[in-house]
This record gives structure tokens, C-alpha cells and sequence, in this order.
């Protein structure tokens, strides 16, 4: 049965919060413990669906999956199909990051077309690329057969910035013969941690956290014992809600060095933290007001690859934004459907102009009003939340299978911090 949030919203958030894991590292090192056959224990693992369909298609793979606690695996990699099921392939999209350890282990990956968030194209080309550059042969029908004699090093420029075609490569390369150079490579804190992972389990690989990644092929990696990071988009959110709500909240385990362009971003808005250590702080009481360029010129806010702004957070810079006194421009580049629920913000009476699928002008601040809703995508989802904790009345949000996805018992925690909210059935 389908379930749904009920928020009462206008009420300030209090509290001390942890974040969890970073999604995006865990879906890549779950696929990345297929490279041996050897223990891998991963730690801060967030538990939410897409990680657990993950894990459901590594042991239909022939890994043995064991969870040692709520936030800890233990996978032992073992193949014995290269084939994945279309039923959970076509659920999520980092199902295609398989690719890259069946290559690598058994010479061959049989994978339906990924699933995932519909926030427009999302191309697979460059995926392909790289991984024929390496040696790969790829043939597409219903699916996508994949199959190589052997893996050989070479220097692949990929065609776009893209993460999870930068961690496929990289997947595939530690295992291939000879070197091999990444140019143009993404260099995520999620990309970082599956390359420091492979690092810890036998591979050589140089320039982690820069657009040129070198990797000189192993024979075999071995097992090891991984925390992955925080989710810094989950930080991001948690930034939006304090303000949002004109409430103050400490976050802990934060890692305030994945937070600078977003400190940049969040302060057009006159949103502003403190550091300590690892946690921010965000204040009560701030300003709200958009800060105006150079000569009084209405600023704008776009995402770009790292360490640029985060595409994942621009629904949330938007609902933030609908809070805050002035006039932005949001100019979202990557994906040209992730602007479409912004039409649920201006039923609720935020004061959005969409100019076509990629900018939107904001003015604000606007009284929002509760609405009953539905979750388009993580992200936007999320965005919705924020939304219906800083609106008057109630609101409804359905799908919230989309939201939780990608936050784990989100009810529950901000519950903690203050918020009206609960989870019926439909």
C-alpha cells in the first residue's frame, strides 16, 4: 500500500541533526565490491530503496549480501550471472554501473536500460564510449550486451563530465591491462570515494579529485573495510529547511569542505553558517534577502559540474528562494525536466516565472499555502517538504516512495528537529 506525508507546516526547526551517507558513493561501492571476490565491509551505507535494490541485484549477480547493522554491509563478491534482471535494472539507474566490475570479472554485462529519476535525457552515450575505448564490444537491442576478451588500458576524453560514466571507467580500468588515463573526468566527492574504496582494496589510481584520473591495471584486488562520506546534498537540504523555516539547526558530521560553493550560493541569498569543527550551524533569524550583483544586476544561480554548484540541489535553492525578499534567476543546465514541479510551488503561491525548461526568475518572499502534492523525483520531492514545512496549513505529499529513495527515515528525524509530520496510508 502506497503511503503519504501529512505536514503541518510554520513551525521553526530546532535541533541538532546528523546526516546520513552519501547516496551517490553508496550505490557505486556496493557494485564496486563485484571487483573481488574477497570480504568488503561498507560503512555509513544510508538505508533507503535505491540501495537496496542495489543490493538485491548483487546477489542475483552471486554476491553474498549481509547487512552487520542497519548502516554497515558485508558483500563477497562473487559472479556467477552477468545477466541482470530487467525488473530491477529498469527501477534505478545506477543498475548500469555493473557494467564496468562484470567487464572487468567475467569479460561480459547483459543490462536492461536504466531507470532512475525522469528529469529529462539522461544519455548513456558516454558510458559507451569509454568502456569500447577499454576494449569493450556493445551491442543494443532491448538491452545492452556488453562483452570484451580482455580489458586493455588506453587514454579515453570523455565526451561530457558525467559521474557515473567517470566510475564505470574507472571500475573497468583497475582491472585492465596496462595504463589508463581519464581526461575530462567528473570529480565528485562520491567519485573521490569510490576511487579512495578501489585505492584501499589494491588499485593504483592518481589524481583523485581532479579531472585526470591515471589508473595502472592490477590483476586482482582484495577485500577491505570502507566508510563512505557524508551526503553533502543532504547537508544542502538541511541548510534550505533552517532557513526556510526561520529555524536553527547544528549540523553534525557535515564536512564543511564540500560546502563551499554552496556557502557562495546559499549567501545570494543571504543565507549564512557557522563551522566547527565538522558541523555547521545555521542560525535563527537571518536577513533573507537576496544579495544584488555588481551595479544593482539581479544575480543569478546555475549548477555545474563539481566543484561547481550541485544539480541535485537546485530544487532546493528554488523553494528557498521563494523565502527570501528579492529577485534571483536559477539557471539549471544539466537535465531540462528538473524544473517542472516548480508549478506545484506556484500553486501554493510562490511567485516563479518559468521561462523555458532550464531558468526560472524567483521573487519573493511568498506565503505559501498547504496543497496536497506529489513527488515527482528525489530531489524535487525533498524540495516539496521544505516547501510544506514553511506553507500555512496542511499539505499532502504522495509518492513518497520517490522521496525516500534517497533519505533515509526522514519523518522520524525531523520530527526530532520540530516538524509536523507524519506518514499515513493512501
Amino acid at each position: 500500500m502506497s503511503k503519504k506525508y501529512l505536514i503541518e507546516g510554520g513551525y521553526p526547526l530546532k535541533g541538532i541533526i546528523k546526516p546520513n551517507g552519501n547516496k551517490n558513493a553508496a550505490l557505486p561501492a556496493i557494485a564496486a565490491a563485484l571487483l573481488t571476490d574477497e570480504e568488503v565491509i561498507l560503512r555509513n551505507i544510508p538505508n533507503i530503496e535505491d540501495v537496496n535494490i542495489m543490493l538485491e541485484i548483487s546477489t542475483q549477480l552471486g554476491a553474498t549480501v549481509k547487512k552487520i547493522d542497519k548502516n554497515t554491509l558485508s558483500i563477497k563478491g562473487g559472479i556467477s550471472s552477468t545477466t541482470i534482471n530487467p525488473d530491477l535494472g529498469k527501477k534505478i539507474r545506477t543498475s548500469i554501473l555493473f557494467a564496468g566490475p562484470l567487464l572487468a570479472r567475467a569479460g561480459e554485462a547483459i543490462l536492461p536500460p536504466p531507470g532512475g529519476d525522469v528529469i529529462g535525457r539522461r544519455r548513456l552515450d558516454t558510458h559507451f564510449i569509454a568502456l569500447s575505448e577499454l576494449g569493450c564490444r556493445i551491442e543494443i537491442s532491448t538491452n545492452f550486451k556488453m562483452t570484451a576478451n580482455k580489458l586493455v588500458g588506453k587514454e579515453i576524453f570523455l565526451d561530457e563530465m558525467s559521474v557515473t560514466a567517470t566510475e564505470n571507467a574507472v571500475m573497468a580500468a583497475v582491472l585492465a591491462e596496462g595504463n589508463t588515463t581519464i581526461l575530462n573526468a567528473a570529480s565528485e566527492p562520491h567519485v573521490q570515494d569510490l576511487c579512495n574504496m578501489l585505492i584501499s582494496m589494491g588499485a593504483k589510481i592518481d589524481g583523485v579529485g581532479s579531472n585526470i584520473i591515471r589508473i595502472t591495471g592490477v590483476e586482482k584486488l582484495h577485500g577491505t573495510d570502507f566508510t563512505i562520506g557524508t551526503d553533502f546534498m543532504e547537508v544542502g537540504s538541511l541548510i534550505g529547511l533552517a532557513a526556510v523555516t526561520r529555524g536553527e539547526i547544528e549540523i553534525t558530521n557535515a564536512n564543511p569542505e564540500n560546502m563551499r560553493m554552496s556557502r557562495l550560493v546559499f549567501g545570494k541569498l543571504g543565507i549564512r553558517w557557522e563551522t566547527d569543527g565538522s558541523s555547521i550551524f545555521v542560525p535563527a533569524h537571518q536577513e533573507l534577502k537576496v544579495i544584488s550583483d555588481i551595479g544593482g544586476m539581479i544575480p543569478k544561480i546555475d549548477d555545474s559540474p563539481w566543484p561547481g554548484f550541485p544539480p541535485d540541489l537546485i530544487s532546493i535553492i528554488i523553494v528557498t528562494a521563494t523565502q527570501v525578499e528579492g529577485t534571483v534567476l536559477i539557471f539549471e543546465k544539466m537535465f531540462e525536466s528538473r524544473m517542472f514541479f516548480v508549478d506545484k510551488l506556484v500553486s501554493m503561491g510562490a511567485r516563479i516565472i518559468l521561462c523555458d525548461p532550464h531558468r526560472a526568475v524567483v521573487s519573493g518572499p511568498a506565503r505559501l499555502k498547504g496543497l496536497e502534492l506529489s513527488s515527482p523525483d528525489i530531489r524535487a520531492g525533498m524540495a516539496l517538504v521544505l516547501a510544506a514545512l514553511c506553507a500555512e496549513g496542511r499539505s499532502v505529499i504522495n509518492n513518497i516512495i520517490q522521496i525516500e529513495r534517497g533519505y533515509e527515515s526522514l519523518p522520524e528525524r525531523l520530527h526530532n528537529l520540530g516538524a509536523k509530520i507524519s506518514v499515513v496510508d493512501n
